[in-house]
């Protein structure tokens, strides 16, 4: 099994343990819970917005803001940790954060283009030419035969993939620090 499987599937189990270690790591200020938290809600947009465009396997997607970045959910799953880091405020955090990136991310999103290229051959290939892989462009790419544009959103597929989960999280994980700011501030 390549890397890119393994790491698809313990990314989710090892952000669990993870956030274990982030409430224990994190030595949070009102002020860094306020800026996290504005970054990390930021993420979750990012990722709602994006959620409800794709349809997983059935078509290259296109539209919103993948004719931005090929990789919005990442994107915003990038936005989401960096928030963390702030509201944290520990560089150990920072740390462990971009380790987790490269060892998993890379990885995945290496993975997935992979198997987008085999499934959409030539129309990933000139989407690729046109949408850079993460950091978004400023424009929509304009593509010939897909789905570009803005298209309409989609609170089925948004639902259908769970992405309220990231909301949750976000919200639970930014509670864990107010928590801990009130329960163990000196």
């Amino acid at each position: 099994m390549s890397w890119s499987k393994v790491a698809k599937r313990i990314r989710v189990p090892l952000g669990f343990a993870l956030a274990i270690a982030y409430v224990w790591l994190a030595r949070p200020t009102w002020k860094s819970i306020a800026i996290g938290g504005a970054v990390a809600v930021l993420g979750v947009m990012i990722r709602a917005s994006a959620s409800g465009h794709v349809k997983k396997n059935e078509e290259l997607t296109t539209s919103g803001l993948y004719a931005h970045t090929r990789n919005p959910l990442y994107l915003g799953s990038i936005a989401i940790a960096a928030g963390f880091a702030v509201a944290a405020l520990s560089w150990w955090i920072v740390a462990i954060l971009i380790a987790m990136f490269v060892a998993i991310y890379v990885p995945v999103i290496r993975g997935e283009e992979a198997f987008l290229r085999s499934t959409f051959k030539d129309q990933f290939d000139e989407y690729c030419r046109h949408v850079p892989r993460l950091m978004p462009r400023l424009t929509r790419a304009s593509l010939s035969g897909g789905n570009e544009g803005y298209g309409s959103f989609s609170m089925a597929l948004y639902r259908k993939h769970r992405e309220y989960n990231a909301a949750v999280g976000t919200a639970a994980m930014l509670a864990a620090l107010v928590a801990k700011l009130v329960w163990f501030q000196h």
